[in-house]
């Protein structure tokens, strides 16, 4: 299935206890991707990047990869992303699909005194087990609260350098985290409603 930006999923990743740990990984679509890249395309994998020594960056390290799951279960990512999970199987219930990947370490650096790690993930066997596929961009959720913001700038109730810094934040979000179809939606919402400008007027 085709991502775009970075798409949000959940990866299981086999501890040294014998029980997979459960956490949120981003994957960024393939280089030179139009939005709409499919991994597995002719072996093309992905980029995920692993911040401090975490427990996926050791189980990457150990094992060599683990299981990327696709969730739309909000809880679902709430456990992987902030607590630890352990669970004696790699798939979640709410799982659309799966996908067992190879992990082979890229570059690595440390911005903020904290280190990072690319890691090159490869589809090596995979399973729809939902009636469909739904994958998760932050890019698009970003979209959708700037529209709210900026519906909101000329409203007296709300204060409009608060919702200024807002629409700044998400479209950082866009940037990095978005695809082509995203940045040209927030692309037209800043054309339409102006904010940008009322941002310089501010400075």
């Amino acid at each position: 299935m085709p991502l775009a930006g970075v798409t949000e999923s959940v990866v299981a990743t086999l501890g040294p206890n014998d029980r997979w740990n459960l956490a949120a990984l981003g994957l960024h679509e393939p280089e030179g991707g139009d939005g709409g890249s499919t991994p597995g395309d002719g072996g093309a994998s992905v980029r995920a990047r692993t911040w401090g020594r975490t427990r996926t960056r050791r189980n990457f390290a150990a094992r060599g990869g683990g299981v990327v799951q696709f969730v739309a279960d909000p809880r679902d990512f709430v456990d992987a992303a902030v607590t630890v999970r352990e669970e004696s199987d790699p798939v979640v219930d709410s799982a659309d699909a799966w996908v067992r990947v190879s992990a082979r370490r890229g570059d690595a650096g440390e911005r903020g005194g904290t280190e990072w790690v690319d890691w090159r993930l490869t589809p090596a066997e995979s399973a729809v087990v939902g009636g469909g596929v739904r994958t998760i961009n932050r890019g698009f959720g970003a979209v959708i609260e700037a529209t709210v913001a900026a519906s909101r700038l000329d409203v007296p109730a709300y204060d409009t350098a608060h919702l200024l810094d807002r629409l700044a934040y998400f479209e950082r979000v866009v940037d990095r985290c978005g695809g082509a179809r995203e940045r040209e939606a927030f692309a037209r919402l800043s054309a339409a409603t102006g904010w940008r400008e009322r941002d310089e007027r501010r400075e």
